[in-house]
């Protein structure tokens, strides 16, 4: 029997039942309607100071506009379709910042406001995340707002990432389409500058009210339409392409690289047939491929035992292979899924902080984490590596942990680390680059 589509969260059990069950049942899996997830509704961000965001340089925010169909391209059958589901609406899309003025020349109804990161600028929201513990931190993106006037939607669409749909202040009725992706229409509109489905035929469709949550994993069609003023948070989760892992990995790889790391022929023979690329070439430009031992030694110094097992790169008969080791991969994808994906660069301080300072400022102070630094880490031996916006860290792994967990953290707390040179230095190497702030307490 498949699980259901539609569960009640219950105090002890927001997810309508236990973290590990959803993670089995639904996650990348189905869609799962969770109503009163966040009972007594959602309502951490004000349509006004969203509007006020959204008119910042460093805010990425855009407005949707529907238009509707003519009356002689609608359907003839003398009714009306339901709001947000006409095919020959017409689309805008406008990309902020916006001015005070751009909001008071739209219209009434059907139009949208969305900003992403709200998360990043709002600690009401960013508490929001506190719901979704029991995914790994570094899994979530962001938290995009998006405030509706009535019949306001951005149509029908697919995103290739999980995202969990909060209804906040208002009614968004949304409809799927839960066909499996191998049947699923994916072809888009080109008369939108949206990826728009052309064609969408759900196979559900709910009213959410305040504080109900709707599960989405990759590549489930839906389309959301307000229900007059309403707001959604959409809790959408990172998953980068492969392609994009590519890419950085083999960035990755290269950068130890010099220019005396050529391609290299001292056993060329003369040619046989002029522009030839013949096996002995192809095994040379296998060599020079940097997937190979003497690319890891320059990360790491292998011990006597990788050493005569080949290092990080295992070689057999003399060829290498292109399977790289936990810790080399560990190291490269810890730095890479920090690493924030949009154009916000953390501004250091304009001084670094002392030792001393440090130390004797610690214990009177509060630690806040800079809400655009995303923190991982991971075991390594008796400590772990700490990995803060593309950067890596040595320290214990009890600080490791505090710091990934915690966006606030009483200085008291962190106070007995100071002792611990290791400990100390990342504290400060932290502050130093503006991952970290200390503020004094009042």
């Amino acid at each position: 029997m498949n699980p259901a589509v539609e569960v009640r969260a219950t105090p002890r059990q927001p997810l309508g039942m236990p973290p590990r069950q959803f993670l089995r049942d639904y996650w990348q899996k189905r869609p799962l309607l969770i109503r009163g997830m966040f009972p007594g509704g959602v309502d951490a961000v004000a349509p006004d100071d969203l509007a006020g965001l959204a008119c910042e340089e460093a805010a990425l925010s855009r407005i949707v506009i529907r238009s509707p169909a003519t009356s002689s391209s609608r359907p003839g059958n003398g009714r009306d379709p339901a709001p947000g589901t006409e095919k020959n609406d017409r689309w805008t899309l406008r990309n902020g910042p916006f001015r005070e003025r751009d909001f008071a020349r739209l219209p009434k109804t059907r139009w949208t406001l969305l900003v992403q990161d709200v998360d990043k600028w709002d600690m009401d929201v960013a508490a929001l995340l506190d719901g979704f513990a029991f995914l790994p931190a570094w899994r979530i993106d962001d938290v995009m707002v998006s405030y509706a006037t009535d019949g306001g939607g951005v149509g029908p669409h697919v995103d290739q990432y999980d995202v969990f749909l909060l209804q906040g202040v208002g009614y968004r009725r949304w409809s799927i389409d839960a066909q499996p992706r191998a049947f699923a229409p994916a072809a888009f509109r080109d008369d939108s500058e949206l990826k728009l489905l052309r064609e969408f035929a759900p196979t559900h469709a709910w009213l959410l009210d305040p504080g109900d949550a709707l599960y989405l994993p990759p590549g489930v069609a839906h389309d959301g339409v307000a229900m007059g003023e309403c707001t959604t948070y959409s809790v959408g989760m990172r998953a980068p392409s492969r392609a994009e892992l590519l890419f950085d990995f083999t960035e990755f790889l290269a950068e130890p690289l010099t220019e005396d790391d050529r391609y290299i022929d001292p056993d060329l023979t003369p040619a046989r047939a002029t522009g030839e690329i013949d096996a002995a070439a192809l095994a040379r430009v296998r060599r020079a491929l940097p997937l190979f031992d003497f690319v890891a030694q320059r990360y790491q110094r292998p011990s006597p035992a990788k050493r005569e097992r080949g290092g990080p790169f295992a070689a057999a008969n003399g060829e290498a292979k292109s399977s790289i080791d936990d810790a080399t991969l560990a190291h490269w994808f810890g730095r890479f899924i920090t690493r924030y994906r949009s154009a916000q660069i953390v501004a250091a301080p304009g001084r670094e902080i002392g030792m001393a300072e440090l130390r004797r400022r610690l214990p009177k102070s509060t630690i806040l984490r800079n809400p655009f630094s995303r923190f991982a880490w991971r075991r390594d031996g008796r400590e772990a590596e700490l990995f803060a916006a593309g950067e890596a860290l040595r320290c214990p792994t009890t600080l490791a942990r505090l710091l990934a967990a915690e966006r606030e953290i009483d200085g008291t707390t962190l106070a007995g680390f100071t002792e611990n040179p290791r400990a100390l230095a990342t504290l400060k190497a932290l502050l130093d680059a503006g991952h970290l702030q200390l503020i004094r307490r009042r």
